[in-house]
């Protein structure tokens, strides 16, 4: 009910009969009662303050969101009750606003928020504000993901462009070194010799080249896997074996934790093995000489993984969103696709990325692939 209502039902308590303020109390509770079960029925979190930002009402989505309780947080500054939200400062203007809000606990999610005054009947003067919360996690999530295929399909088109370009003179080069090589058949026996000795060193560095470009546009186009029941174990112990001279070289202990009991798991082992060797080359990149990686593997009801954890200088807070885009590193000389690469064959085979760090006190990527196929496919014509 209005307060105009109650205000007027005040004043004419003098003759109103008792009986009948009893029915006008009752009625007034059946209806806050329906409100708030309407209310507490919602999506979107509701939050009610004074006009000094201390919570009067709010519903339970709201508690939700912010992981409080109803009763603790009445009479409270609204800044208390969720850290963070500072009233005063979202509205100074007087205004409606509209923000998003990020929360880390009770788990990280985007809210989107606005402010609403609530005014008096005249409309003079602010009697405290309403806070609607919607949750748009899922949204931006969506927007995330859209933003990053588009960026990643442009990486894709300058990569096959570079390659094509670095490509040709390749071609040209090796075919001239050809040519000099049987020129220099024609040399006296000792001036052949260092001829075909340095055309035969230029022509495994072109080849190399030319291996370095293949290797990086395999990893960079999205590729169809070849899955079959593979050893997860195995793939991590011969992706440690194959870097291992790298990790000598660096004087970096490994060490390996596996779950013997896991079952075959259905990978395309290519392109996941590709996946460790970025994971761990990450990791070698991250720590100084005589650091320490520790691989892990296990299972939980959902997903296998594979977790590598090292002492290195880990990534700060403010980076923590940028570690997949493209060309983004915090090493010098760092390419920035590594990480990106890892996620796209992670994803490719329905599985997940998770990263956990401490600034200046290492990291660990967590691999999470699921344990029953989650990806669509299409049926065969007809079927």
């Amino acid at each position: 009910m209005k307060r105009g209502f109650l205000d007027k039902l005040i004043h004419r308590l003098n003759v109103v009969q008792p009986a009948d303020v009893q029915g006008y109390l009752v009625e007034l509770a059946r209806e806050k009662g329906f409100l708030e079960t309407i209310f507490n029925a919602i999506l979107e979190g509701v939050i009610v303050t004074d006009p000094k930002g201390r919570v009067i009402w709010l519903n339970k989505a709201a508690c939700g969101f912010f992981a409080i309780k109803a009763d603790e947080s009445m009479g409270r500054p609204l800044k208390e009750v969720v850290r963070g939200l500072d009233l005063e400062s979202v509205t100074a203007s007087g205004q409606t606003v509209n923000r998003d809000l990020e929360v880390f606990y009770p788990e990280t999610r985007t809210l989107n928020f606005y402010v609403v005054p609530l005014m008096d009947d005249d409309g003079d003067e602010i009697e405290g504000h309403a806070v609607i919360l919607r949750d748009a996690t899922e949204t931006r999530r969506s927007t995330e993901e859209t933003i990053e295929s588009e960026r990643f399909s442009a990486l894709t088109l300058l990569a096959a462009g570079v390659a094509h370009e670095i490509g040709n003179p390749l071609n040209s080069l090796n075919i001239q070194l050809q040519l000099l090589e049987r020129r220099a058949r024609k040399l006296p026996a000792r001036t052949r010799e260092q001829f075909v000795e340095s055309i035969g060193i230029a022509r495994g560095e072109v080849t190399r080249l030319d291996h370095i470009i293949m290797q990086f546009l395999r990893a960079i186009r999205p590729q169809p896997l070849e899955t079959r029941l593979e050893n997860l174990n195995g793939l991590v112990q011969e992706s440690v074996a194959f870097l291992r001279p790298e990790l000598k070289d660096r004087d970096i202990l490994v060490e390996t934790e596996f779950d013997e009991k896991l079952p075959p798991v259905e990978v395309d082992r290519d392109q996941l093995k590709q996946a460790f060797y970025n994971v761990i080359r990450n990791g070698m990149q991250a720590m100084k000489s005589g650091g320490f990686l520790r691989v892990r593997t296990g299972a939980d009801a959902t997903h296998y993984f594979v977790a590598f954890s090292d002492n290195g200088g880990g990534i700060a807070a403010e980076n923590m969103g940028r570690v997949f885009q493209p060309y983004f590193s915090t090493k010098s000389g760092g390419t920035g696709l590594g990480l990106l690469i890892v996620r796209r064959i992670v994803r490719a085979h329905g599985g997940e990325v998770a990263i956990e760090s401490t600034e200046g006190k290492g990291l660990t990527l967590t691999i999470r692939l699921p344990r029953h196929d989650q990806r669509v496919r299409f049926l065969e014509a007809g079927a």
